[in-house]
């Protein structure tokens, strides 16, 4: 069986806000560097390692991590990709989501 990983991407903006997994992070009394550091070196302790970056402005980019799969990492399964559904017919057009 081949390795099974693990990811994770963290939006980072260096003038003070990190968000990942729906978890806000806001600069405190600290450098921008020095807060970005502290933030990568936290995911490293929990065994992820920076494999991409994503530039998305001049101070802001994605960030993807991956590690080894653990129990618990896929506990929340990634969303399928959905079949357009033609709604119960009410006399009006189907309406497909996205």
């Amino acid at each position: 069986m081949s390795q099974q990983w693990a990811y994770k991407v963290a939006y980072i903006d260096t003038r003070g806000r990190i968000s990942c997994e729906g978890l806000e992070t806001l600069i405190g009394n600290e450098r921008r560097s020095a807060f970005v550091r502290r933030y990568l070196s936290s995911l490293g302790r929990e065994g992820w390692e920076l494999v991409g970056i994503q530039p998305l402005t001049s101070t802001s980019a994605y960030y993807v991590f991956k590690r080894p799969a653990q129990e618990g990492d896929y506990s929340e399964s990634a969303p399928a990709a959905e079949q357009p559904r033609a709604e119960p017919s009410s006399g009006g057009p189907a309406i497909e989501t996205a």
